[in-house]
């Protein structure tokens, strides 16, 4: 009787991700220190913004919380399986989505899986999905420095970067720096920091209000020797139209938040082009 060497596997594995990340020019994910922060939101705002005029796919890592499908317009969605791997949904402006959110049964669905699965998932979401030929692959992890991040980060070749959410509240910030010094041990570049809910905008008189207190962002980024990439203020809109699964930078696309993303955006290409 024949034993499954694990060791020849997980090579196998290694190799066809290899080959499925082979097609994808750049490989970006987004990470947080903590949850709340509203990291999914900047990933799914990020990619739209991109797929103006590239071609674009997230990865939503988030395995026990993924929220991304929903803030797409994709809330039961399901993944296609064929002869080519496993085929992804796609949301608006053609961008192409893998999310564990399109295998539960139901939404009060919880996964309650120990580390091993969580790395099999990454493992398969990664080789088995035919991702084809893309500019950007927006990898959008789990809040935390745990298993689904550390697996990401090991599996993925040629990382170009990592982009680090975090708002201006002194919780956040102490925290956002344990994502910062993960970053650098696992030896993957840092584009910057993005600090959302950077204030908000008065409907009324369009002043600038500092909710959380202002340039907590500015601080951290100084301290820690990284860019600041951009602050993007508070727009009730903006949660209106993640529940609503329409993008807010489509939608709203001369607000200030928007075109916040929109700089952000312009700063990510220009690191994509240095590296």
């Amino acid at each position: 009787m024949d034993v499954p060497n694990p060791w020849e596997q997980k090579n196998n594995d290694e190799e066809l991700i290899k080959q499925r990340m082979s097609r994808v020019k750049h490989k970006i994910a987004i990470i947080s220190g903590k949850g709340g922060v509203g990291k999914s939101l900047v990933t799914v705002n990020l990619a739209v913004a991109l797929a103006r005029d590239k071609k674009v796919a997230i990865l939503d890592s988030d395995l026990t919380g993924p929220c991304v499908p929903k803030m797409l317009g994709l809330k039961g969605a399901r993944l296609d399986a064929g002869p080519a791997g496993i085929g992804p949904a796609t949301g608006p402006m053609g961008i192409k989505v893998v999310s564990m959110d399109f295998l539960l049964p139901s939404d009060d669905s919880p996964v309650i899986w120990r580390g091993p699965l969580k790395m099999s998932a990454i493992r398969q979401f990664l080789g088995e999905v035919n991702w084809g030929n893309l500019d950007y692959l927006l990898v959008d992890l789990p809040p935390g420095t745990g298993d689904e991040s550390l697996s990401i980060l090991q599996l993925l070749p040629n990382m170009d970067g990592v982009v680090i959410v975090t708002i201006p509240s002194e919780v956040s910030q102490s925290v956002v720096k344990k994502a910062i010094t993960f970053a650098r041990k696992m030896d993957v570049p840092i584009f910057g920091l993005v600090e959302n809910m950077g204030g908000m905008v008065c409907p009324h008189c369009g002043q600038l209000i500092e909710v959380f207190g202002g340039n907590g962002g500015a601080r951290v980024a100084e301290e820690m020797g990284v860019e600041l990439l951009g602050s993007i203020p508070m727009d009730p809109r903006i949660s209106t139209d993640s529940d609503e699964g329409t993008p807010f930078v489509v939608m709203h696309p001369n607000t200030p938040a928007a075109k916040a993303f929109k700089k952000i955006v312009e700063r990510i290409e220009e690191k994509v082009k240095q590296s």
